[in-house]
């Protein structure tokens, strides 16, 4: 490890360091714009300049790897003469657009500019303009503001795996394009990021606010499973943006598109007074109390067989464990938290988690994709995938569908046969899983969510074990899954009890007349119309907070809180507990979702036993004690898991049909309408209530 002095302080760092990073933990703060800790080394700005002994002129630190002896110094007239003069160049066809600038209070431009840069500038040409850039929906350009720092170009190319944006021509002339078309990767909202300076910005959130304006919350985000940390920052009730927070684990410092841009549809088509069908078939606003006396007066004699509860994607651990208590007290064991249908066993930690964890995608040497496209499912998964695969020495077979997953794989096959030759060791990638250290599968809802999913599930437990997945200190088999619910649900049992039905039950029991109630809290994926019609099927209670298909077919509507509006706890598909933050207030009379079940619990005469969000919390404790331990995974045992059975030869496809419509929310969404129109998805909702 090199030994070097940096203002006449000695320290010692690691092989391969650079300057600049050597300055930093030094505690010396060296000003940048083109470097990045998390993209390549440019060296194009040149604002990190330090002077270095017996260098003839100062050096650009960031470019510079760490050498034994070396003396910087990071505070002369010489460094300090080198920055202006760069950031004078900068500044020389920079326009003074400050007060109209979306990156204003933001801008690292204005921060250096402030501290390292001249008071005055020498030079009187005409500033050069550059035409702006079509970049798709999501991303605003003002090119004149450009100083070629290529981030933009770097995170495309090494992160995003979309080679879509670069520079073209030379000197002067010299500009940043996509050649006029739409940035297709899950992740462009990052370049947002990463740009140093006001030349691209978010169009969705042109001009709408100050960053000084706006309260700042952290929060997780639930628009999949992967429970990326976030920023919420609100101005009054409404959301305004959706910002990237740092953690390693798990998004590093990315989040995806519907994650930062989906928030638009929090303000559009809410629910916000309870409804009730009247006579005529109409939904009317009504009281609280008047809801409540309605369900009160239908489950009035009704055995607890005769009615069930699904809990959907977006749901919070506190509604379902409440929901789960309270219809466990009205005698019904008819739960489930699997809208899908997925076939996953719930009695085994261990066969429902990414076990791996997403950060131990990098321990790994080899994996097999199983009826997933992580592109679309976990984009942050995705991310990590092409992370490791850069780094060499990681082969990637998929079965299942065949996409562009920005790294090379091998394909095995489509579906089930080929997933079964896998099993018995046939075929050349079987031999890589072999001779892999640390080999990995990831099992995606594709190969679950179906009738033989539980012998699909069972097959993948066989490969994880005789390819030796299972050993030691690593756990290489993995479910990615596409529900921020779907995890706590599991943990929590919200699965069918003692000769309780599941989604496909109560759905058959609906429509043969078995089933006389459905609670649905926030559930909008499935089929609908087995619910039957208004008046004729069973009654419906739909409680959530969008105008989505499961309110169409309520006969009550109660309305709830959307992730930004309480103080909830999510469980990523890790298994990592996480709390999100009250960022905003739900509209009208919409209440969060387990105060409503507290409340509804006294009028049918079953009083829920905790009367505050610690005593509910307490509960979830007492129900698994993984939710004690916050922010930590806790390794699962290994245990049997699946049911073996034959296998149908139908192909793995994967449940998103539209990576930007995959729930109320988004769907809801002026900005994700646009990128579905964008990218050619068609937003074509089927009777199911889904996108297809």
């Amino acid at each position: 490890m090199p030994k070097l002095t940096i203002d006449g302080k000695e320290i010692e760092v690691a092989d391969g360091m650079t300057v600049l990073q050597a300055c930093e933990l030094a505690g010396v703060e060296i000003p940048r714009f083109c470097y990045h800790d998390r993209l390549s080394v440019a060296g194009n700005c040149r604002m990190c300049l330090v002077e270095m002994e017996r260098a003839p002129k100062p050096i650009a630190s960031c470019a510079m790897p760490v050498g034994e002896g070396m003396v910087i110094k990071t505070d002369t007239e010489k460094v300090t003469k080198a920055r202006q003069g760069v950031m004078e160049f900068l500044l020389i066809n920079h326009p003074l657009d400050c007060p109209i600038c979306d990156q204003g209070g933001e801008c690292d431009l204005q921060d250096q500019a402030m501290a390292y840069g001249f008071d005055r500038s020498r030079y009187q040409e005409n500033k050069r303009a550059v035409t702006e850039k079509y970049m798709g929906p999501l991303i605003k350009t003002i090119m004149t503001r450009c100083i070629q720092c290529t981030r933009c170009v770097r995170f495309a190319t090494e992160i995003a795996g979309v080679e879509e944006i670069g520079l073209v021509n030379r000197g002067e002339h010299a500009e940043i394009t996509t050649l006029e078309q739409a940035v297709g990767s899950e992740l462009s909202g990052n370049m947002v990021d990463v740009c140093p300076v006001g030349a691209l910005t978010s169009k969705p959130y042109a001009f709408m606010a100050r960053p000084w304006e706006l309260r700042k919350t952290d929060s997780i985000d639930v628009m999949d499973a992967v429970g990326s940390n976030v920023r919420i920052d609100t101005r009054g009730r409404e959301v305004m943006r959706v910002l990237p927070r740092l953690h390693e684990d798990i998004n590093e410092e990315w989040i995806s598109d519907k994650t930062r841009h989906a928030c638009d549809g929090l303000a559009r088509q809410r629910l916000d007074q309870p409804y009730l069908r009247n006579t005529e078939g109409r939904l009317e606003a009504v009281s609280w109390a008047e809801a409540f006396k309605a369900i009160a007066a239908r489950f009035q004699g009704l055995g607890g067989d005769r009615m069930a509860a699904i809990a959907g994607d977006l749901c919070d651990a506190e509604s379902m464990m409440a929901l789960k208590d309270l219809m466990t007290g009205l005698g019904s064991e008819n739960l489930d938290c699997r809208q899908d249908g997925a076939r996953i066993d719930a009695s085994s930690r261990a066969g429902y988690l990414f076990n791996s964890t997403i950060a131990g995608i990098e321990q790994a040497d080899a994996v097999l994709l199983i009826g997933t496209n992580p592109r679309w499912e976990g984009a942050l998964v995705n991310a990590r995938l092409r992370k490791r695969a850069l780094m060499g020495g990681f082969a990637v077979g998929l079965i299942g569908q065949q996409v562009d997953l920005t790294y090379p794989y091998d394909y095995l096959g489509a579906g089930p046969e080929s997933l079964t030759e896998i099993a018995e060791g046939r075929g050349a990638f079987a031999e890589v899983l072999e001779k892999a250290e640390r080999p990995m599968l990831i099992l995606g809802m594709g190969a679950l969510a179906r009738a033989d999913g539980a012998a699909v599930l069972a097959a993948a437990r066989k490969v994880a074990e005789r390819f030796g997945m299972v050993a030691g200190d690593w756990n290489g088999f993995n479910v990615l899954h596409t529900a921020a619910s779907r995890v706590a649900g599991l943990d929590l049992g919200f699965v069918p009890g003692a000769g309780g039905r599941d989604v496909e039950g109560i759905l058959q029991g609906a429509e043969e007349g078995a089933i006389e109630a459905v609670f649905l809290l926030g559930a909008d994926e499935f089929d609908m119309s087995r619910l039957g019609q208004p008046g004729q099927g069973p009654f419906v209670i739909y409680q959530g907070h969008h105008g989505d298909a499961g309110a169409h077919r309520a006969d009550v509507i109660l309305p709830g809180a959307a992730y930004p509006e309480k103080n909830a706890t999510y469980v990523n598909t890790e298994g990592r507990v996480q709390l999100a933050r009250l960022a905003s207030f739900p509209p009208g009379e919409a209440r969060e979702d387990w105060t409503i079940l507290r409340a509804l619990s006294e009028a049918l005469g079953k009083r829920l036993p905790y009367d505050n969000l610690g005593e509910l919390r307490q509960r979830l404790i007492e129900a698994n004690p993984v939710f004690a331990a916050v922010d930590q995974v806790e390794p699962a045992p290994w245990a049997d898991f699946g049911k073996e059975g034959a296998m149908t030869a139908a192909p793995f496809v994967s449940p998103v049909g539209n990576f930007y419509m995959t729930d109320p929310i988004s769907r809801a969404s002026e900005t994700m309408a646009q990128c579905t129109e964008a990218f050619g998805l068609g937003a074509k909702r089927g009777a199911t209530g889904t996108d297809g």
